[in-house]
């Protein structure tokens, strides 16, 4: 008798659910929203039209230091596109590929007054200005647009995890101690982060600095951006 009541129980909440949750279900595949989830679908971004991209909003302001020991703001690349990211110099894992997408980027673009990178470290007690300015040789950089910067640290996991929204954090049991995201965050000639739209309709928001396809992708943007 009792189980025949928990059959009857389980049976009416399938029935309520059905009743609620199906008709929104056929609606979101009607619309071609099925893959969208609830906090894509509230992003305060408008529809991207053939050829143009996202603006998702103003990039949050900063100053740091370079490997010049010259203070950079955001103010700094104004009127230019730029790419920014966080890295760390002595990161065993993630960050040569991200140097070699960013230097792809770079050779695209070498001569053009009107782009730059912001390379911002996560390690700034081991990455000083001094510490930063081998790298840039290491790695053989040759524009004056490409800055890599450093400061205090928690005001630079603050700018990285509140500011875009990219993550970052101290791990000692990771290896370099630290971990953060492969992604690039792109902005506009007026400061805004710009993106495209994956192939649902949905902002992508960040490019993929660990993916050929996401520097692609980001190098086609990137010249839709120096046009506008």
């Amino acid at each position: 008798m009792f189980k025949n009541k928990s059959y009857i129980g389980i049976s009416f909440i399938i029935l309520v659910f059905g009743i609620y949750a199906i008709p929104k279900i056929v609606d979101r595949i009607k619309n071609d929203k099925i893959v969208q989830g609830d906090r894509l679908d509230n992003v305060n971004a408008e529809v991207a039209e053939e050829g143009k991209l996202l603006k998702i909003g103003a990039a949050p302001k900063f100053e740091l230091t370079n490997q010049d020991n010259v203070k950079i703001t955001n103010e700094t690349y104004k009127g230019k596109v730029y790419v920014l990211e966080f890295f760390f110099t002595t990161c065993p894992t993630i960050c040569p590929k991200m140097n070699e997408s960013m230097l792809l980027i770079e050779k695209k673009f070498f001569g053009n007054p009107n782009f730059g990178i912001a390379s911002i470290t996560i390690d700034p007690v081991t990455d000083t200005p001094a510490a930063l300015k081998a790298h840039y040789d290491l790695l053989g950089v040759r524009s004056k647009n490409w800055n890599f910067l450093t400061g205090e640290k928690d005001y630079i996991f603050k700018l990285a995890n509140k500011g875009f929204n990219l993550y970052a954090g101290e791990n000692k049991k990771v290896a370099g101690g630290f971990e953060h995201s492969g992604l690039f965050a792109l902005i506009d000639k007026n400061g805004n982060i710009r993106c495209r739209n994956d192939e649902f309709g949905n902002p992508i928001l960040y490019y993929d600095g660990l993916d050929k396809k996401g520097v692609r992708n980001l190098q086609q943007d990137i010249n839709i951006l120096l046009e506008e």
